[in-house]
């Protein structure tokens, strides 16, 4: 019906669809179809819904959602297919009953195709949903079950596993265990006839449509069905009750009879060929009679399909074999055993199985059990053959690279040949022959071979062979529990044979001088397996038991029988019935004689050959076998030698063992040359095993005499502690006094080798060594190894050696001898519980503590070696504060250790790292004990008690820091002080190599306190009183130390180092929040008003941080009671009271203020006048209402000390003389007047009025004659407040309040303005450049910031007037073109380099004043250069000031090698306030400057001054150097996610104030912004001449930028000027449109109508602006061209606005009407750069150009003719 898009026929309101037509098909033809028919075998198609046409009863028995669900079932996509199959699924879950049992009726044809679907994904996914079906559906599926049962049962069977395993759980979901046989007996016939349609009839292309298939996937599924579909003929046997399977056996024979599947068993896909023997195995199972039918067919295809060793099919094969040869007891006759199968079996033997031997191997013995006579004849040959071919596949690949494939190899052979040889126990010869060639030929030689391979050694050879052994043992009667056996002679003399042959060879292979060590060592293994076969690891004997078998209870074992079809016997593993359990071990005689003599063979090789292989394996055969008659056989055999020697000891010739240790082997241990002792050590336990305690003691102690290498001593010791059995034997040499004595003096030896020679890292020393560390480490329930009284003396030595190595001033030499320290101390101190109640050993842990918390410039030590010295440390404290009694007093560790980390604080200069190590060390120990001690809080007291500073300790230390600190909080006025030693070198804060000791004080305190987790609360103040003491003064001194070098502003690097370690430690916030406020503020108070100074700053901090203005008001009220208490004002008092003053009541602070008038007006009895007026400023500075009587009062008296006192004023004094209390008072005389000017000036009358400009003039001139002075920070205090009262007046004097402005003289503000202004300027002017030439240094501790702060905040409001009439010194500079006048050219010549200097006030006030006469500059230049010049220039160009231009390009170098190494486009992040920032200021400043002059000028200058800058590329640069400045992001600080109406720094104005603090760090970047932004807005054509000329990369990364943040808002800017302009123009209106971005200009003269439309374009001022024709009346199109030609020239070439372009094209026109002719070249009237007429004329053409014009036409083409007639132009 034609595509998805096509239009419908008219009224068609529908698509079309089958559904439709099969609808129309049933109401004409009036049958209704059913559905589209398939039945429910697999080939053919499916109908997926019930039909949708017109039948309605069945069509609403099936949910709307179900009916798409099982549409998109048989949909061709896979995914589509398995989203469906899943809904399904959880729609029959979710659905009610009733709705999922209306898909019953259409599931089974549904199930049929799913379940057996290409992709695996979804046969799982179908399972799943049939199980939810199931569940909710329950008895319903009844009816539906036979044509659903088949593929279930074939489901069950799927090859992946995940699909079978949900089958599975449908099944089980379905039917109880119980009901199971049931539902498959109902269908067992459908079952089968799915499974044998499958099995016979279909073929790869019926079960799948070759159209849609392709032929890989066809393939696959039918292997896949033909796989499923033998395991399900299997499943259902196994399923059903006999009886159905009797009835099953009568259908069966259609299966088994035919051709094709026999073929199965030789089908080339390995998965097919494993599920037909597996539906064998099950045939013989369960329908014997059917397989004896059968047989001629089966066996063969069973038996000759052996050699078969896929890993698929191997294991059901030979479960197959098993099952044929015990359930047809002919099936040789149909198959030739010597010609076609033991062939195939002897190979596969050989082969090992061929990789399959666990599958394979086990099988073999139940096979052999079921071979007849007529196989095995002649048995000798075949059993020779078949042991032959088994014992040779442990030679295969695969067994000799795979353990347990050699070991299940193994054990079928020592089971099989078992087994051989109790079938054959008779007398008779052939028996008889067959017993000695197992034996001699299979069993000897396989433990020949085992000797010297590893793998069969560590198999279950030996031990198998061993468990024979027994069992014949107990045949042969030797074993008490063995009962009567007939038998006996056989199993005697075939245990005397294997004897006298073992014997032979073992002794074959000892009695040789160059005996393989590796077979002596399996020999030893051998014989000690035969010797303790319970001690042998069974790890390859326990395997996995497949092979089911039932035998006949009798021992030997002659007939076997599989179970019966019914299965009840109780079926057992064969290994476990042939392989009886052996308990015990070897009883026989012959064992022991074999052992005795290979013992004698070795002695003789040892004493006549020297050899080292047989003493090592004596040391072997002793350790299993240490019995008196094998030691009384090794001294008898040596009586020849010693017979002559006398004995002195008795006991020694009545026990052998001891004999033999002391003749043999101790002469053996002395030997020098002798390297390997180990084996000679075991051989000493085995002796010893045989000799009493006493004896034991002797003979070790004899040893420890003789002075044998410590490594031999080192290795008893270790042997002794091997079991408790043998330390306890030898516990009494082991405390005693001889080993005691040696182990010290070794020590000694140690200690005094180590430290002279370095000699204590060689492998002697190692040993050495470690035997210390055993002896000191190892405990036995609490004992130590050795006496105590050795081991103090030992560790007492260690540490005096430790001690020697903090004194060396170069421990090079000593660090292997540490390093072995460390290690005996580390293993000591974590093994030995209670081990530091020794005092040695306290002493030797403190120092341990002091090495790891000293840097290791003063110890020498390398990381490793500290490493482990910290953990030998950890497990030292750790072991020590384990022990429940333990305290901190005097002599123990914790407090040596508290006094020696205090010492270290107080009294050596630390430095940084000398200090982190040491709160580290620390701290590391107090967590220690706060982790491993239930007690630690008790600890912890004492030792934070100990180690905390004295009051005077504390006193002294806090004097000692640098007083620099006073200056910052003195010149912002949050506090008053004086100081009374001050010199220049004072201020000079020198960098700080060592840290104030006070520093280090609290930061180790402050992290006692954190590490401890003290949390001392108001309750237990009683019980803890001086612990709550310590930490609040603790936290105190931290605050201070806080405040400090928060005054200090960080200047040195050691003091920003430092707060950056409290940052990482925690404690930069101070831990106030471990003590109660109130106690705190209650301590910090009385230290303010005891000490004032820095402590009232930390109150206020501390008060300020925590907020206790508001939340704690009460609380400090209560510190001060009432104000009356602060006075007498002393400093002290004095600091505190500025602090506290702001958060007072108003009663305290009026109190106050009449305390301090009365001190003020009586001032010539108080003594403390500047006290008083200091403290009446804090009140007023606070808002505290005052009388203006009292204001008049006070005022009065400061006017009275005028007269009489006017030293307290200092005008024109040297102030570098005056003390800092005078020039206090005069400093708050000026906060006064300057209070009094912002608050109170109503109060003023003429007289006080002049008073105050006459003082104020006075103390300026007093502060210009004083630069010299300003490294006095009260100078420059005195110098800020004046500048400050300069700054309140000028505010005052520019707008004064109206209600004050009535009031005031009537001449007061023209002297002002005529008088004073003149003399402030004249005096402020040259002072920024007396302050820098004074102090050229700006980094300098002494340069006078807040100075220039100061006065740059005063000349801000200089008027312009006195800028252009400055009365400076005149500066000029040789050969500097300039049109200015003596005054501008001066001011610009003195104050430009200042733009440079690396102060931000000062830069910023000289801009600001430089900004104010920029726009006067222009006027200077007048008409410009109109000469032409001798170059090639085409225009003329005018530079702009050159002081500005010459600063310009200084900064402009320095920042081209600042951002060098920076990309366009990436932003350059710069350090506020560092040099690259002053450079990058200027560089900007100077711009913004150029630009405002650039504003300022008229149209015609602009083009010049443009051309300048187009020549000397300098906006070329500035603009590559902007994209470097500006963030990629330039959203304005503190604002939220971004929005549509984010601010950004081109939407927000730049506030440049001088004392500006908050933003610094964002002013750079935003002051580039406003640099491009003025740049784009005032010189767009420049912009986009750069912008066109740059590479891609760097013109893409601009225009993106300017797109997203400039246009918009210029753009704007620009429609709204045109919106907001005043300009008017006749016979033109001008109108904008801002949401198009569009200027619309209407031109209308007589009958001459002219629109033009101008459109900004989206990157606008990037791209070109466009001008686009709208209506025109009476214009010709030549002429109209040439009209918006001129208009989109000036605005694409011209640095103007869109209505200066307009107002030039407005008069080109205007002049055209006129009757002035166009210039012929720029066909324009008006010149676009200088604004001229055409009025060169050519003499024969009469036509005129622009001058300008015809310059560049003659350089251009280099002649000198007429454009237009071409004739020579005179």
């Amino acid at each position: 019906m034609g595509g998805k898009n096509k239009q419908r026929t008219k009224g068609n309101v529908r698509p079309s669809n089958s559904g439709r037509a099969a609808e129309v098909l049933a109401r004409e033809g009036g049958v209704i179809p059913g559905f589209v028919g398939f039945d429910t075998t697999v080939s053919s198609e499916l109908s997926y819904v019930p039909a949708v046409h017109g039948a309605e009863d069945i069509d609403n028995l099936v949910d709307a959602d179900f009916r798409l669900v099982l549409r998109k079932l048989s949909k061709r996509d896979v995914v589509t297919r398995l989203k469906a199959v899943q809904d399904f699924g959880s729609m029959c879950q979710e659905r009610d009953a009733e709705e999922v049992k209306g898909v019953l009726p259409y599931w089974p044809r549904i199930y049929c195709k799913i379940s057996v679907d290409h992709d695996r994904r979804i046969r799982e996914a179908t399972q799943q949903a049939f199980e939810q079906l199931v569940l909710k559906v329950r008895r319903s599926l009844a009816p539906f079950l036979k044509s659903l049962m088949g593929h279930w049962i074939l489901s069950q069977c799927d090859t992946y596993t995940p699909a079978a395993s949900a089958a599975c759980q449908a099944f089980q979901a379905a039917f109880s265990p119980a009901k199971q046989p049931e539902a498959l007996s109902f269908c067992k016939e459908e079952i089968l006839n799915v499974l044998q349609d499958i099995l016979l009839k279909e073929t790869a292309d019926t079960l799948s449509d070759p159209q849609s298939v392709t032929q890989e996937e066809r393939e696959s599924k039918y292997v896949r069905m033909l796989t499923s579909s033998l395991l399900g003929v299997k499943r259902l046997l196994s399923l059903l009750l006999l009886n159905d399977r009797l009835a099953l056996e009568q259908k069966l024979p259609d299966l088994v009879h035919a051709t094709k599947f026999w073929k199965y068993s030789k089908h080339n896909t390995p998965q097919v060929r494993g599920a037909f023997f597996e539906m064998v195995c099950a045939l013989c199972e369960f329908t014997p009679g059917l397989v004896q039918a059968e047989a001629a067919r089966l066996c063969p295809a069973v038996l000759l399909s052996i050699d078969d060793t896929d890993p698929v099919v191997l294991p059901p094969v030979w479960e197959a074999v098993l099952h044929i040869v015990s359930t047809i007891p002919d099936c040789w006759t149909h198959v030739n055993a010597k010609k076609g199968f033991l062939p195939k079996l002897w190979p596969l033997l050989r082969e090992g199985g061929k990789g399959m031997a666990k599958a394979l191997h086990p099988n073999l013995m139940p096979l052999l059990s079921k071979l007849p006579q007529q196989v095995t004849d002649p048995q000798l040959d075949f059993f020779t053959m078949f042991f032959t071919a088994l014992i040779q596949g442990l030679s295969s690949e695969r067994a000799v690279s795979s353990p347990s494939e050699s070991a299940v190899i193994v054990t079928a052979v020592v089971e099989c040949l078992r087994y051989c040889i109790l079938q054959h126990t008779e007398e008779e010869g052939d028996q008889q022959k067959i017993r000695t060639m197992l034996i001699t030929q299979q069993l000897l030689p396989l433990l020949e071979n085992a000797l010297s391979n590893p793998s069969l050694q560590n198999g279950p050879l030996f031990l198998l062979v061993t468990e024979m052994l027994i069992s014949w043992e107990k045949r042969a009667g030797l074993h008490s529990e063995g009962g009567v056996n007939d038998k006996k002679d056989v199993f005697q003399r075939l245990l005397v044979d294997f004897w006298e042959d073992l014997s032979r060879m073992l002794v074959g292979y000892v009695d040789n001088e160059e005996a393989d060590p590796r077979a002596l060592e399996g020999i030893a293994v051998l014989l000690k397996v035969m010797r303790y076969p319970e001690r042998v690891n069974r790890k390859h004997v326990q395997r996995k038991k497949s092979v089911k078998m039932c035998f006949s209870k009798s021992e030997d074992i002659e007939k076997s029988g599989v179970e019966g079809a019914g299965g009840e016997e109780l079926v057992q593993p064969v290994s476990e019935l042939v392989m009886e359990k052996a308990f015990g071990s070897l009883q026989t005689q012959h064992f022991e004689d074999v052992v005795c003599q290979l013992a004698q063979l070795c002695l003789v090789h040892v004493n006549e050959k020297n050899s080292e292989r047989h003493l090592v394996f004596l040391s072997l055969l002793l350790r299993s076998f240490h019995t008196p008659r094998i030691f009384t056989t090794l001294v008898e055999l040596d009586d020849t030698k010693t017979k002559d020697s006398v004995q002195s000891d008795e006991m020694i010739t009545k026990n052998p063992a001891m004999e033999f240790l002391l003749e043999q082997v101790l002469v053996w241990l002395t030997e020098k040359e002798r390297t390997d002792t180990q084996h000679l050590v075991e051989m000493v336990f085995s002796s010893l095993y045989c000799c009493s305690r006493q004896e034991t003691t002797r003979i070790l102690n004899h040893i420890t005499t003789m002075g044998l290498q410590w490594e031999i001593i080192l290795q008893i010791i270790q042997r002794a502690c091997t079991d408790p059995d043998t330390l306890k034997s030898c516990g009494d040499w082991l405390k005693g006094s001889v080993l005691g004595e040696q182990l010290l003096a070794l020590t000694e030896e140690l200690c005094r080798v180590g430290s002279s020679r370095g000699v204590s890292a060689s492998s002697a020393g190692s040993h050495s060594w470690t035997l210390i560390s055993l002896v000191l480490s190892q405990h036995h329930n609490n004992v130590s190894l050795i006496g105590e009284v050795y081991l103090e003396k030992i560790l007492e030595r260690l540490h005096a050696t430790l001690s020697e190595t903090k004194s060396l001033s170069d421990a090079g030499n000593m660090e292997p001898l540490v390093s072995f320290i460390c290690d005996v101390a580390s293993t000591f101190f974590s093994s030995v519980q209670d081990c530091l109640l020794l005092v040695s050993a306290e002493e030797l842990l403190l120092t341990v503590f002091q090495l790891t918390a000293q840097d290791q410039t003063h110890t020498r030590l390398s990381d490793s070696l500290l490493d482990k010295l910290k953990k030998v440390c950890i497990a030292g404290v750790s072991s020590l504060v384990q022990h429940c009694e333990y305290e901190v007093k005097e002599g123990g560790f914790l407090h040596n250790a508290a006094v020696w980390a205090k010492k270290q604080l107080l009294t050596t200069s630390l430095d940084l790292k000398g200090l982190q190590v040491l709160v580290l060390a620390v701290r590391s120990l107090v967590e220690t004990i706060v982790s491993v001690c239930d007690q630690s809080p008790s600890i912890l007291n004492q030792f934070f008690t100990v180690v905390m500073p004295s009051q005077t300790e504390w006193t002294r230390v806090r004097q000692a820091l640098p007083p620099q600190w006073i200056k910052a909080p003195l010149l912002s006025g949050r506090h008053r002080g004086v100081y009374e030693k001050a010199s220049v070198d004072m201020w000079k804060v020198r960098d700080l190599n060592r840290l104030p000791a006070h520093l280090g004080a609290c930061a180790l305190l402050g992290s006692v306190v954190q590490a401890a987790q003290f949390v001392p609360c108001d309750q237990n103040e009683s019980k803890c009183p001086a612990l709550l003491q310590n930490i609040i003064y603790t936290v105190s001194e931290l605050l201070y130390a806080l405040q400090w070098c928060k005054e200090v502003n960080s200047s040195p690097y050691i003091v920003s180092a430092y707060q950056n370690l409290l940052t990482d430690w925690g404690l930069s916030e101070g831990l106030h929040s471990h003590v109660p406020i109130k106690t705190l503020l209650e301590a910090l108070y009385s230290r303010s008003v005891t000490d004032g100074g820095l402590w009232s700053l930390t109150l206020q901090n501390y008060i300020h941080t925590t907020n206790l203005a508001t939340a704690q008001s009460a609380a400090l009220r209560k510190l001060y009671g009432t104000s009356n208490s602060l006075f007498p004002v002393s400093q002290s008092k004095l600091s505190t009271l500025q602090v506290l003053c702001p958060t007072m009541t108003t009663e305290d602070r009026e109190t106050l203020v009449t305390l301090a008038t009365a001190g003020l007006v009586n001032w010539q009895e108080d003594g403390n006048v500047s006290g008083c007026l200091q403290v009446l400023l804090c009140c007023l500075q606070a808002g505290t209402h005052v009388e203006v009587e009292v204001v008049q009062a006070i005022l009065a008296t400061v006017m009275e000390w005028r007269n009489s006192k006017e030293d307290w004023f200092l005008f024109s004094s040297d102030l570098s003389n005056a003390a800092a209390e005078q020039l206090n008072l005069t400093i708050e005389m000026m906060r006064f007047l300057s209070w009094l000017v912002t608050r109170c000036p109503a109060v003023l009358g003429g007289n006080q009025w002049d008073f105050l400009l006459c003082s104020m003039l006075a103390w300026l001139e007093t502060a210009a004659e004083n630069v010299s002075s300003l490294w006095n920070p009260w100078v420059q205090l005195f110098v800020c407040e004046n500048a400050a009262l300069i700054v309140r007046l000028s505010q005052f004097f520019s707008s004064p309040p109206p209600d004050v402005l009535e009031k005031l003289p009537s001449e007061l503000t023209a002297e002002w303005t005529d008088f004073f202004v003149q003399g402030i300027y004249s005096l402020l002017l040259p002072l920024p450049v007396a302050i820098t030439d004074t102090f050229t240094e700006p980094d300098d501790p002494v340069f006078p910031l807040a100075v220039l702060e100061s006065l740059g905040g005063a000349l801000t409001y200089v008027p312009v007037q006195q800028l252009s009439q400055n009365s400076l010194p005149p500066r000029f500079i040789a050969d500097q073109k300039t049109n200015l006048p003596q005054p501008l050219q001066t001011l610009l010549n003195t104050f430009c380099p200042l733009l440079l200097f690396k102060a931000r006030p000062l830069q910023i006030a000289v801009y600001h004043m430089l900004e104010k006469v920029m726009p006067q500059l222009p006027e200077c230049d007048g008409e410009g250069d109109s000469s032409k010049s001798d170059d090639d220039r085409d225009e003329p160009c005018l530079s702009p000031p050159a002081s500005l231009m010459v600063i310009l390009s200084t900064c402009e170098e320095l920042c081209e090698n600042i951002l060098a190494g920076v990309q366009v486009g990436e932003f350059a992040v710069v350090q506020p306030l560092s040099v690259e920032y002053s450079c990058i200021l200027a560089y900007l400043l100077a711009w913004k400057l150029l630009l405002t002059f650039f504003k300022s000028s008229p149209s015609h200058l602009r083009a010049h001054y443009a051309q300048y800058l187009k020549r000397s590329c300098s906006l070329n640069k500035l603009l590559l150097h902007l994209f470097k400045l500006m963030p990629e992001n330039p959203v304005y600080p503190g604002q939220g996610p971004e929005t549509r109406d984010t601010k950004t720094f081109f939407t927000e104005s730049l506030s440049l104030a001088v004392d500006k603090t908050d933003g610094v760090k964002w002013e750079l970047p935003h002051l580039a912004c406003s640099v491009y932004y003025s740049t784009v807005q005032d010189l767009p054509a420049m912009v986009r001449l750069w912008w066109n000329g740059q590479e891609k990369r760097v013109s893409a990364a601009a225009e993106k930028f300017t797109i997203k943040y400039v246009s918009p808002v210029l753009s704007a800017q620009e429609i709204s000027s045109v919106h907001t302009s005043t300009q008017m123009f006749d016979s033109m209106t001008v109108k904008a449109r801002s949401a198009a971005r569009e200027v619309i200009a209407t031109y209308s003269v007589d009958d001459i109508f002219i629109e033009l439309v101008i459109q900004l374009p989206q990157n606008y001022p990037l791209g070109s602006i466009t001008v686009e024709s709208g209506r025109r009346v009476g214009v010709a199109v030549q002429q109209w061209r040439n009209w918006m030609l001129q208009l989109s020239t000036y605005l694409t070439h011209q640095n103007g606005s869109i209505m200066e372009g307009l107002a030039l094209w407005k008069n080109n026109v205007d002049k055209r009407f006129e009757g002035i002719e166009d210039c012929m070249i720029c066909f324009s009237v008006i010149h676009g750069s200088n604004y001229s007429l055409p009025k060169k004329a050519c003499r024969t053409c009469k036509k005129k150009f622009h001058s300008a014009c015809l310059y560049k036409w003659f350089t251009s083409s280099n002649k000198s003719t007429c454009p237009l007639c071409r004739e020579t132009f005179f």
